[in-house]
C-alpha cells in the first residue's frame, strides 16, 4: 500500500446535506480502494471527505460531484496528496463518540469522557473504516443492542468487518466468540488491533477472506447471529451461504441498504426461508434483523 493517500474534501452547509451527499457518493464510488463519509469539524461545520488509495481523475471527479451537489460544490472541491496515518489520525480525531443504544464508539480523545456502564468500543486510527458514525453501522449496533436483551449469548460472524466495530460490540456484550472477516487485508490486520485495543482479542478471530467460503469461516458454523454490513449487490451473492451458515433460530442483520433497497433484500432472504423481525432506518439506510425458523 502507497505511504500516502489522495483526499478530496467538501465543506457544506449543514449535517444532513453532508451525510446525503457522502451516501450518494459512496454508493457511486463502490470500489476497495475508495472510502467516503461525512464529519463534523471542532467549528461545528460539516465536512464530506473522500479517500482515495490510488489518485483519482480529478475532472472526472469534479463532474461525479456536481451531478450529486452542483456546479458550484464541484469547484470548490479540494484534492490534496497527504500521508496516510496522517489523515487517518486526523479524521478520527475529529471524531465525537457515537451512542447507540449502551454502545459508545470512540476514538482514544474521548476515553476520559466515557460512563463505565457503557459498552465502549475504542476505534485506533487505522487504514481502514466503520467508526460507528455512519447510519449503517449505527443500525447494526441499534440491532444488536435489542438482540442482547434477550439475555442469550450468540456465536457470531461479521461479515465485511470493517474495523471489527460489530464484532469487538458482539463480544464484549455477549462474552462470546466472533469470526470477522474482510476482503480487504489492512481491515483483518486493523479488526485485530482494535480488537486486543479493547481486549477482547482472544474472543474475535479475524479472517482475510472474498464471501464464505474461508476454512475458519466454515469450520465454526452454523452461527447465530450473522452481520453483513455491506452492499445491495454482494448481500445479493452471498444469500444462499448465509442462509446455510445461520443455524435454526439465527438471526441475519443486513445494513448497507439504501431504504429504496431494503424490499428487494428482503424478498431476496426471505426465499432463503429468513423472515423479517425488525427494521431500523436511519439517514436514508436500513437495517434488516432476520430471523430463519427452527
Amino acid at each position: 500500500m502507497s505511504d500516502s493517500t489522495t483526499v478530496a474534501r467538501l465543506t457544506c452547509a449543514d449535517k444532513t446535506t453532508a451525510r446525503r451527499i457522502a451516501d450518494v457518493l459512496d454508493e457511486m464510488l463502490e470500489a476497495e480502494d475508495v472510502a467516503c463519509g461525512s464529519f463534523e469539524a471542532d467549528d461545528g461545520s460539516w465536512h464530506v471527505a473522500l479517500h482515495f488509495a490510488e489518485p483519482p481523475d480529478p475532472a472526472a471527479l469534479r463532474a461525479l460531484v456536481a451531478g450529486v451537489a452542483g456546479d458550484a460544490a464541484a469547484a470548490a472541491l479540494t484534492i490534496d496528496t497527504v500521508a496516510a496515518r496522517d489523515w487517518v489520525a486526523e479524521s478520527l480525531a475529529g471524531l465525537t463518540p457515537v451512542r447507540a443504544g449502551r454502545f459508545v464508539v470512540h476514538g482514544a480523545h474521548d476515553r476520559g469522557r466515557l460512563k463505565d456502564n457503557d459498552f465502549n468500543i475504542e476505534i485506533e486510527a487505522a487504514l481502514a473504516f466503520g467508526t460507528g458514525h455512519h447510519g449503517t453501522t449505527r443500525g447494526c449496533l441499534l440491532a444488536l443492542a435489542a438482540l442482547a436483551k434477550r439475555k442469550r449469548r450468540f456465536h457470531v460472524l461479521d461479515i465485511g468487518t470493517g474495523t471489527g466495530v460489530l464484532a469487538i460490540a458482539a463480544a464484549k456484550i455477549f462474552h462470546t466468540r466472533a469470526v470477522a472477516t474482510d476482503i480487504d487485508r489492512v481491515a483483518v490486520a486493523a479488526t485485530r488491533a482494535n480488537a486486543r485495543l479493547n481486549r477482547v482479542g482472544p474472543l474475535i478471530t479475524p479472517v482475510h477472506a472474498p464471501g464464505t467460503r474461508a476454512p475458519d469461516i466454515q469450520k465454526s458454523a452454523p452461527y447465530d447471529l450473522i452481520f453483513a454490513n455491506i452492499l445491495l449487490g454482494p448481500l445479493t451473492r452471498l444469500a444462499v451461504p448465509i442462509a446455510r451458515l445461520v443455524a435454526p433460530g439465527g438471526r441475519v442483520v443486513l445494513s448497507g441498504l439504501l431504504t429504496s433497497h431494503a424490499p428487494a433484500a428482503r424478498s431476496i432472504y426471505g426465499a432463503q426461508g429468513l423472515r423479517l423481525e425488525r427494521a431500523e432506518h436511519l439517514e436514508g439506510w436500513t437495517t434488516l434483523t432476520l430471523k430463519r425458523g427452527r
